[in-house]
Parts: structure tokens; sequence; C-alpha cells
């Protein structure tokens, strides 16, 4: 079952993705695309077992790139166009940063905690990189709540409940996976409510819309050195 949840999570993460993608928002689509792949490494270390490799994937995916780059397509959406440029440097450290970091210790059946496998640096740098993500995209959906209101109080719930799960990811993998895969439905209801026309949802400069906002993709404790992923 918990496998179940993880793999329907990457599955929702995906169509999310593949419709904001559709929709000419770039930076949001390769954030559900993260979001999908750290749910697919989640499922594949429940079903498989964890190790390096596969933490190195959830990792990067779920705890460097997510909430980083759905804060740059925030950025975007509210007209500041440097943004693109910070989103590809942003990446390609992370990336750098996961090929090069030495991971050690042993893997267990759980989700790997940050503090066990990893040296402080990567884990400051992913805490630095969701803080703030999370910044830009809430400021962007509570300054734009009026036009989108049932849309942007959905991506803000899923927000919590993304925030939830990460705090509760010591409970195991089918808590993690059933709370990260509600948290990326709520933020699918978010994009495709039909409050406003398909055209405005397009068109208006600094909506909320396509309405993705941070999330913090569930593991332990990611507010101290702890990460990841968030």
């Amino acid at each position: 079952m918990q496998t179940l949840l993880a793999f329907a999570a990457a599955l929702v993460s995906l169509r999310l993705a593949g419709a904001l993608r559709k929709r000419r928002r770039a930076a949001w689509a390769a954030a559900l695309l993260a979001y999908a792949v750290a749910s697919a490494a989640l499922a594949w270390g429940a079903a498989h077992g964890w190790d390096a490799r596969v933490f190195r994937v959830y990792y990067l995916a779920g705890g460097l790139l997510t909430a980083p780059l759905l804060g740059v397509g925030s950025l975007l959406l509210a007209g500041r166009r440097w943004a693109a440029s910070l989103g590809f440097a942003w990446a390609g450290l992370a990336l750098g940063l996961v090929v090069a970091m030495p991971v050690h210790g042993s893997f267990g059946a759980g989700i790997p905690a940050a503090q066990d496998h990893l040296s402080v640096a990567p884990r400051v740098f992913a805490i630095a990189g969701n803080s703030l993500g999370t910044l830009a995209v809430i400021a962007v959906a509570l300054a734009t709540i009026r036009r989108r209101p049932l849309a942007n109080a959905l991506i803000l719930a899923g927000i919590g409940v993304a925030a939830v799960g990460s705090g509760l990811a010591g409970l195991g993998v089918s808590a993690v996976s059933g709370f990260a895969f509600a948290a990326v439905l709520l933020l699918y209801l978010g994009v495709a409510e039909p409050s406003f026309s398909r055209r405005r949802s397009l068109t208006t400069r600094g909506s909320a819309v396509p309405p993705v906002s941070f999330i913090t993709w569930p593991t332990k404790k990611p507010s101290n050195p702890s990460l990841p992923p968030r």
C-alpha cells in the first residue's frame, strides 16, 4: 500500500506537470516533475530498499529542486524575468552538489534522514533554497488570493498538508506517501479550479494561475539541518 500511494503521487504530479507545461509555465512544470521523481524514488525505496543512488535522486528532486523551482515560477508570473536565470543556476548547482556530496552510513527500511547520511553543507544549501522558494510562492499566492480565492486556498491547503507530512516523516513511508498524495491532489485541484476563464488564467499578469505554490517534500525535520527534502 505504501508503494502504491507514493506511485500515485508520482502519477498525479506528472499529470499536473504536463498541464503546466501546456500553459507555458516551464518552471512550475519542472518543479512538479521533480516532485514526481521524488515520489517515484520514495516508491522505489519502499519496494526495493534504499541505497546511496536512490537517496541522491530523492534528495535532489525533493530536497533541492521542487520548492525553489516553484518559487522561480511565482517570480516569473509576477514579472521578474531575472528569475529564469536564477532557476537555471540553482538547478545546475543542485545537480553538481548531489553528484559531488559524500553519502555515508547504512540504509534501513525507513525513509533516510539526511543528518544520518550527509554533512552540514548540503543540508544548509537545501534549507536556504526551500526557505526562499517558500517566501516567493506564498507571497504571490497571498497577494493574488482575491483574484482566485478558491484556487489559491486549495494551493495553500496543499502546502500545509505537505508541511505536516514533512514533520511526520518519522511515522514511515505510508504516512509520508499519504500526505504527499493529498498535497499534490490539492495542488492539482487548485490548478484546475475554473473560477476564471482559461484565457484569463494564462494572460493575467501577477495572478497565481496556474496556482502552484510551494511544496515541501515530506522528509525528516527539514527545519533543522536534517533535511531533505525541503
